[in-house]
């Protein structure tokens, strides 16, 4: 199939960029979906109901993270398995991945919808901005089924290395979602509701356009609807991998609902503008993402086929093409700021205020693009708790710490963002130490020497 990238073969350097754009260009496009969204409220229904929006952003990620967590050890399974050349247990692994994501998001659903009032309370968002808050966490709710299965399935093709088959499916949905905002919002008079009805049905089609590429792929992973079942030995592989970066994930999001809500408590001009910054800033993130994703993937696949030397040159390029890229996107961000968060609101002190949150961000991009990669190195080993721990304590520990000591000492917008750099400086180091230490590269080939009775 086209857009397939053989990971273990042939120059390293032009492989990562083939696989790691179109990924970017996913991620970034799914966040569109909610920056459609903001953008639409945020110009026809007033800054209250875009400050709903956004300010759902840390709430819908502590749902669904530890999904896309699990989603991320079927990578690893499914990767390595490959590199194996055992197609039995990639296929064991592609249909356990899809039954996890339905019955998980329906799950998530149930829960949230359960609960959605008590954790908007926990935002402490302002009093207008509450109902509109609640009623857009509640339908957003509804399509966690098919945004999970979505998120099973972009892992199941990257796995393989073809990157090109989710984006081309996002791209549909993403032009989708566009229209039907605007239509739901300015012909049928809809505000927060409008705009996530028109998600979800967006999700919706996405993750049909990639269960039916699954269905018709000739790769390894091609899905059989009898064959859907729950094996549980590969389920154990992907839950050790995918369960310690999903509760990083969830602990982050947590982190940052408590920082959510110290931004929530200066006000609704605050909180919008924190909303609109993040949808830029998130542009960013996606690339230095996409490379720690690309790592993971291309040290799986080597790291199966037994080339620790492939797995090695992967970590440097990746790093390299990371710091190029973030770099890159930042200092265009920065660059056309004003024009930028203009798109989401035409508030003199939202946009000033929003540019604020940019510089320090970007700033602290500086380390969590090394973060990122090298967390994607150690998990392309299997090594899931380690990146997991330095996160949830270099990350979210000092996140915690800062909001309940320096910023009840000094309770400004710019203490709050001063955290950003600080927590992942420390973390970014931390994980550089522990990678030089375990060194994991070294440590497979010894263990698959002493396996094999070599010296």
């Amino acid at each position: 199939m086209s857009g397939r990238v053989d990971m273990t073969k042939g120059p390293l350097g032009g492989k990562i960029i083939k696989y790691t754009i179109p990924l970017a260009v996913t991620g970034i496009l799914q966040q569109l979906f909610n920056a459609a969204d903001l953008a639409v409220v945020g110009q026809f229904s007033g800054k209250e109901a875009m400050a709903a929006v956004g300010g759902n952003a840390p709430v819908i990620g502590i749902l669904v993270n530890l999904f896309v967590g699990i989603s991320l050890g079927s990578n690893v399974v499914i990767a390595r398995c490959i590199g194996q050349r055992d197609e039995a247990q990639v296929s064991k692994t592609v249909h356990t991945s899809v039954i996890v994501a339905l019955l998980g998001g329906i799950l998530v659903t149930v829960l949230g919808e359960l609960f959605a009032p008590g954790v908007v309370e926990m935002l402490d968002v302002p009093t207008e901005v509450f109902p509109l808050a609640v009623k857009y966490l509640r339908i957003y709710l509804v399509g966690m089924p098919v945004i999970l299965l979505y998120n099973f399935e972009s892992a199941i093709f990257r796995s393989c290395g073809n990157t090109r088959t989710p984006l081309a499916a996002l791209v549909a949905s993403g032009i989708l979602n566009v229209l039907l905002n605007l239509f739901f919002v300015l012909a049928l008079g809809m505000d927060v509701d409008g705009v996530a009805t028109a998600t979800v049905i967006a999700n919706a089609v996405s993750s049909l356009l990639l269960f039916a590429a699954l269905l018709r792929t000739d790769l390894v992973v091609k899905l059989s609807v009898r064959k859907l079942r729950v094996h549980m030995d590969v389920l154990g592989q992907m839950l050790k991998i995918g369960i310690p970066a999903g509760v990083q994930g969830m602990i982050f999001s947590f982190a940052n609902i408590i920082v959510q809500s110290a931004v929530n408590s200066l006000g609704t001009t605050v909180m919008a503008a924190s909303s609109a910054a993040y949808n830029l800033e998130i542009f960013s993130y996606y690339i230095m993402n996409s490379f720690g994703q690309a790592c993971t993937t291309f040290v799986g696949q080597n790291y199966g086929a037994g080339e620790n030397g492939r797995c090695r040159k992967a970590l440097g390029l990746c790093l390299l093409q990371s710091a190029a890229g973030t770099a890159l996107s930042c200092g265009l961000i920065l660059t056309f700021s004003t024009q930028l968060l203009g798109i989401f609101t035409t508030s003199p002190d939202v946009i000033a205020t929003g540019r604020v949150r940019l510089g320090y961000i970007f700033f602290a991009y500086m380390f969590s693009f090394a973060q990122e990669t090298l967390s994607g190195y150690l998990r392309g080993f299997g090594v899931s708790f380690i990146p997991a721990a330095c996160s949830v304590i270099g990350i979210c520990g000092v996140r915690l710490t800062w909001i309940f000591t320096v910023f009840r000492r000094w309770p400004s917008f710019e203490t709050i963002m001063r955290v950003y750099p600080v927590s992942l400086g420390i973390t970014a180091l931390v994980i550089l130490a522990v990678t030089l230490i375990v060194r994991p590269s070294r440590r497979y080939r010894i263990a698959k020497d002493s396996a094999a009775g070599n010296p």
